[in-house]
């Protein structure tokens, strides 16, 4: 296989980006870190790592990791989170990958298994999140406000690669509420501007559904304790997001 380019984007993220990019290792040919701003031990931890590190002002998710993509030298992008790692099957899956002949306009997607304060999420909806990670340069583009998404030409066909992608994003009930509030309320702001309304009884209905649905229909009681949580944060998500869709509605 050609050479692959890791891009990782950070903002004090000292606590997870030796994590990832020691992940990489082995299967990345160079990882480049795009920073905005961090005031921790991030760009120390990515040098000591031997990462490409550069500092560039925040211009969005999106912004910011089609910018990184333009960093890069290698032929193929590997675009990971700085709270993901690989997990060894996945490693072995992209070994194998990287031996081998590359399949020509490809994508290639992986599983990703979130951890919540210290327990893997299973259901909930959280899994297995399929996500595309890895593609030829210049074939992609990232487009979105928030939960940005890979925009691919329609002549690419989409390749599954067995292991997870390991997501250590919530440490706390806390971190997971605080990280709601801020995605609901980008959601909203997203549906607002294209021009949608919170419909009638929205506000109620649609929290209680999403609760229902990931609790029972998805699975979430097998999680425990955990899943119980991680269910009612869910909920707790869409209440946010159409409260301040009303909201915004009304101040229009």
């Amino acid at each position: 296989m050609d050479r692959i380019s890791a891009v990782i984007i950070t903002h004090n993220e000292a606590r997870n980006i030796g994590r990832c990019i020691a992940s990489l290792k082995g299967i990345a040919d160079e990882v480049v870190v795009v920073d905005s701003g961090s005031t921790d031990e991030t760009e120390r931890i990515c040098r000591e790592a031997g990462a490409v590190f550069f500092h560039h002002d925040w211009a969005g998710y999106s912004a910011q990791k089609n910018y990184a993509e333009t960093l890069t030298t290698g032929d193929w992008i590997l675009s990971l989170d700085a709270d993901e790692a690989l997990s060894d099957e996945l490693r072995g899956s992209l070994l194998e990958l990287k031996g081998a002949m590359p399949q020509e306009r490809t994508v290639y997607s992986f599983s990703r298994l979130t951890n919540f304060s210290g327990r893997w999420i299973r259901h909930c909806g959280w899994y297995p999140d399929e996500k595309i990670r890895l593609w030829p340069k210049g074939t992609c583009r990232w487009e979105g406000l928030v939960h940005e998404e890979l925009q691919m030409g329609s002549e690419m066909r989409r390749r599954r690669l067995s292991g997870d992608l390991l997501h250590y994003s919530y440490y706390s009930v806390e971190e997971l509420a605080e990280r709601q509030v801020k995605y609901a309320s980008l959601a909203a702001q997203k549906a607002h501007e294209g021009g949608k309304r919170c419909p009638c009884g929205a506000l109620w209905l649609k929290p209680a559904w999403t609760f229902v649905r990931n609790y029972f229909f998805r699975g979430g009681f097998l999680d425990g304790r955990a899943g119980f949580v991680v269910c009612r944060m869910t909920a707790f998500y869409t209440l946010v997001k159409y409260a301040r869709l009303k909201e915004l509605g009304r101040e229009m």
